[in-house]
């Protein structure tokens, strides 16, 4: 059984109340297919100006073969102008110049080896709302649950059900407390089957953590 509003498989999920497809806003795992990027079911992007290539529009540094990955959880809210900055954009910095002679010259990489082997993973959780015009820095480590300000500039680790702002970005305060954050980590409602998730709508709705936790046992 599914929810007939929760359909993975659809590029484009959402339908203004006239009835028109709104193509500004996308399944990201269904427009994007690149080896270094992973994305989870029902996580959108949406642009006013929605671009031919998602991939680049979001992660414009990730080319296929990076060392590095991007890895997006599922139920994300991702705005318009959002950037995601990966690893790959890094220049050298342990030498005297930061010039990349080795773009230009790939014979020369031989030099830059040790710099740019094990660059670190850029990795979003789940039902992470990312607001207009944010950056991510390479390596960030966001957690599920998070709210990330209209042009914040984010790296680093956040904990789960932050809400970050400014640049550099911020922890501003925590959406709950310690223990209610624990009990919401512990349910995981974004990996439950559709139909239990539409269920859950309004108690997600409601902060109502004690109804999904009935729906959970």
């Amino acid at each position: 059984m599914t929810a007939h509003f929760l359909d993975a498989a659809l590029p484009h999920p959402m339908r203004f109340p006239d009835g028109t497809l709104n193509r500004g806003l996308v399944h990201l795992n269904r427009v994007i297919d690149h080896p270094n990027i992973e994305i989870g079911d029902f996580t959108y992007a949406s642009s006013f100006d929605p671009p031919d290539d998602w991939a680049a529009r979001l992660a414009p540094y990730t080319y296929a073969g990076a060392p590095e990955r991007l890895v997006i959880g599922r139920f994300c809210q991702i705005a318009d102008r959002v950037r995601i900055v990966t690893a790959s954009a890094n220049h050298p910095m342990a030498g005297i110049s930061t010039y990349p002679f080795a773009i230009f010259d790939h014979a020369r990489v031989g030099d830059y080896i040790d710099q740019i082997s094990g660059l670190p993973d850029t990795v979003i959780g789940h039902d992470v709302w990312i607001g207009d015009g944010a950056t991510i820095l390479p390596g960030a480590r966001i957690g599920s649950g998070v709210i990330i300000g209209a042009g914040a500039v984010v790296g680093g680790v956040v904990p789960d059900y932050a809400v970050v702002a400014g640049n550099p970005g911020r922890v501003i305060r925590l959406r709950f407390d310690d223990a209610t954050i624990a009990r919401l980590m512990a349910l995981q409602w974004w990996h439950w089957p559709v139909a239990r998730i539409a269920r859950a709508t309004a108690a997600l709705a409601r902060a109502d953590v004690a109804a999904l936790e009935e729906l959970a046992a």
